[in-house]
């Protein structure tokens, strides 16, 4: 399934500031895929796809041959929130907790003085009705943020960015997740050299396991297995086809004879 998607490979200052819907993939948002068709369309039909942990770099290497960068939400997260102080903007925070945002603003407004910050923190509930999204939508248009953060978890938020993106007034509105715990404080992310190292995920199984055993024991391994299933059945079909083309050049060559 990976060869259908294009992850992003370049620098985030590439990006222009122009309206994008970016988003991310990691191993636990590929198993999701086999069972949300939405969110497989979503991420399909995003701007900028970020390949978000080591698992997404390990797995281009395996199926695509290609040697690709990752790059984390948080690593989007702190690159927009420059670029946004730089030009004096508007961001917005949409998801997570009153707490969550109150102690993510003003943090903000400490690292990034010159960002006009606003925030809302939606009803939590698995779909939105259409009265609760229409105010989610006129609370964001009414600031027209340069970058909108969009936390609410995966698949929810990438779903319902997508869905509701030809409704957004905004510049880069960006899936972030997990981000906005570990920048409130309220999530403790791992030190930089486990990260360094792509220990990460080891790290938070310890940190949590009965809540991430399933994610990082059982989610891991059946992403690995189908990654390495797509490899096999991508590697028969590449020379069933090769086989396929060689008998038809030598029959034309035949031909021609």
């Amino acid at each position: 399934m990976l060869y259908e998607f294009n992850l992003f490979n370049g620098s985030l200052d590439e990006i222009s500031p122009t309206k994008k819907l970016i988003t991310t993939l990691n191993a636990h948002s590929y198993n999701t895929l086999y069972d949300d068709i939405i969110f497989k369309k979503a991420l399909k039909n995003s701007d900028i796809l970020l390949p978000d942990g080591v698992s997404m770099v390990w797995a281009s290497s395996i199926l695509k041959g290609k040697s690709i960068r990752k790059i984390a939400g948080e690593d989007l997260f702190f690159y927009e929130m420059e670029r946004v102080n730089k030009i004096k903007g508007k961001c917005f925070f949409l998801g997570s907790t009153e707490e969550n945002l109150k102690l993510i603003k003003e943090r903000a407004i400490r690292e990034f003085p010159n960002i006009s910050i606003s925030t809302y923190s939606p009803p939590f509930k698995p779909v939105f009705d259409e009265n609760d999204n229409q105010l989610i939508l006129d609370k964001i248009n009414n600031i027209e943020p340069d970058a909108l953060f969009v936390g609410m978890t995966a698949p929810k938020q990438e779903k319902w960015a997508f869905n509701n993106l030809h409704r957004i007034n905004a510049g880069h509105i960006c899936c972030i997740g997990a981000v906005f715990d570990f920048y409130a404080g309220t999530i403790k992310r791992a030190p930089k050299w486990i990260i360094n190292l792509g220990l990460e995920w080891l790290y938070r199984l310890l940190k949590e396991p009965r809540r991430m055993w399933r994610r990082y024991i059982i989610g891991n391994s059946i992403f690995i297995a189908r990654i390495l299933r797509s490899k096999l059945l991508y590697s028969k079909t590449s020379k069933a086809n090769s086989l396929i083309t060689s008998e038809i050049k030598s029959s034309e060559n035949k031909r021609k004879v």
